[in-house]
């Protein structure tokens, strides 16, 4: 017990990182020297600080952070889409599983749907005629019809909830999450490292419910926002209700306007503060949008709750009320973090590259000090990952010194050198990745895994 308090303080109490103003500055002052001493510098001091500026802006991009933490790469040869390696999916994976863990909850059901559609589908839901520029239509050598890759899953869902004939209120609400890609063709001018591409991954969900479930439903979605968001460090995220598009939409103006005001009344509900984009919701219905701000205030619009009276009528669904009649449910489109690829890019440049240990793609490094630890290194590095910790293994011939100094560059959480004393022992001295100078009093391997866990499932 007394080793137990001894590593959950220096854990707690370990010396903190610099400040990100220090931060800041350190790396202001090493970019400033690099460019005033180049032959071709400007000496005026307004363009050294614009320079500063763009390096900075460069140095805190998600695809400088990205490339340097190996989480993605992109290629020419798929234009728009990410290839997530190891460590970037070690994040996505994470995020979804905390995502199926609160649809789980919330009574919200996994499914999985097609990907490819008959062109029939979008013409049905309306998306053929007001979203046709973004879809991929795709051709078959079997049949002379035109199928299109998914922008959406909302038409697949409501082929699903049609598919149970004879529904009750009882029955309602019908929730449904779908994590699988999405594809939607933007243009080339509008691709964007990870925050605009053209195949993704969101936590898109649907719920049908009757009129008086709309308001809990619309509660429940902007909890969950809040929980979620401030979490992840956005304590001053921004909601805003989307209303009417001027041109293009469906629909009859009372029935806009009856969903506007629920919309409109369960946000004044739950926050005081929350603005109006004037024509900017979809084309089916109004929303509310949920945007985040990275570290440079930048805002980025992520989650959002739609609010649909016309899809349901266009699959024809239905449900029986407590009095006999046939009602058509309303449909609610909600996603809380929006695309994983997205909210991934934000956080990388929200944090800096300094991921907070629960989400770290990279939580402990185990170093072997020469070739006779590396089986102990990769053993415990397996023993790590077992227990649902993201442990690596480096027994490369470099001097520990050097690679030390690499997984302070990478950001690692903890830092494990092992030797002879550990073989022997049992125990581990780890290092914090933020200090690597600050160590720890040896400690027992399953003590050091428990510690980890706890503060990870709590999130910190």
């Amino acid at each position: 017990m007394v080793m137990r308090r001894g590593v959950r303080r220096w854990l707690a109490t370990s010396p903190a990182p610099p400040s990100e103003e220090e931060q800041i500055t350190r790396m202001v002052r090493k970019m400033h020297e690099t460019y005033t001493s180049t032959p071709d510098a400007v000496s005026s001091p307004a363009t050294n600080a614009d320079a500063t500026t763009r390096l900075m802006d460069r140095q805190f991009d998600h695809r400088t952070i990205g490339h340097c933490q190996q989480l993605f790469m992109m290629d020419e040869c798929a234009p728009g889409q990410a290839f997530i390696l190891p460590h970037g999916a070690r994040v996505i994976n994470r995020l979804m599983a905390w995502m199926r863990e609160l649809n789980a909850r919330q009574g919200i059901d996994e499914v999985i749907s097609p990907i490819v559609f008959d062109r029939g589908l979008w013409v049905q839901s309306g998306h053929a005629q007001h979203y046709e520029d973004q879809m991929y239509e795709v051709s078959t050598r079997s049949s002379a019809s035109i199928w299109g890759l998914k922008p959406m899953n909302c038409p697949a869902h409501c082929k699903m909830f049609g598919n149970v004939t004879n529904r009750s209120y009882r029955d309602l609400p019908v929730r449904y999450a779908d994590f699988s890609p999405l594809h939607r063709d933007e243009a080339s001018g509008a691709l964007t490292g990870l925050t605009r591409l053209r195949s993704f991954h969101q936590d898109d969900a649907h719920v049908y419910c009757a009129s008086d479930q709309v308001r809990a439903e619309i509660g429940t979605f902007l909890s969950t926002v809040d929980h979620v968001y401030t979490t992840l460090g956005f304590h001053d995220y921004e909601l805003a209700l989307s209303t009417r598009p001027k041109t293009g939409s469906i629909g009859a103006d009372d029935t806009w306007a009856h969903a506007e005001d629920a919309l409109r009344a369960s946000l004044a509900e739950r926050h005081d503060n929350f603005s109006v984009n004037e024509g900017d919701g979809a084309f089916y219905g109004p929303k509310i949008d949920c945007s985040v701000k990275d570290a440079q205030g930048r805002s980025w619009q992520c989650g959002t709750i739609q609010l649909d009276l016309q899809l349901p009528k266009r699959f024809d669904l239905g449900f029986t009320d407590d009095a006999g009649h046939r009602r058509v449910p309303i449909l609610l489109h909600r996603a809380v973090l929006g695309s994983f690829e997205r909210m991934m890019a934000i956080l990388v440049e929200h944090y800096q590259g300094r991921w907070p240990l629960w989400l770290s793609p990279r939580q402990v490094l185990i170093i072997s000090v020469t070739n006779h630890h590396a089986k102990f290194a990769v053993d415990l590095e397996a023993k790590f990952r077992r227990a649902g910790i993201f442990a690596d293994a480096d027994v490369n011939d470099e001097t520990v010194n050097k690679r030390i100094r690499k997984a302070v560059v990478l950001q690692y959480n903890y830092i494990v050198v092992v030797g002879d004393y550990e073989m022997q022992s049992g125990q581990i001295n780890v290092r914090d990745g933020r200090d690597s100078r600050a160590v720890s009093d040896p400690v027992m391997v399953d003590t050091f895994i428990e510690e980890l866990q706890g503060m990870i499932n709590a999130k910190a």
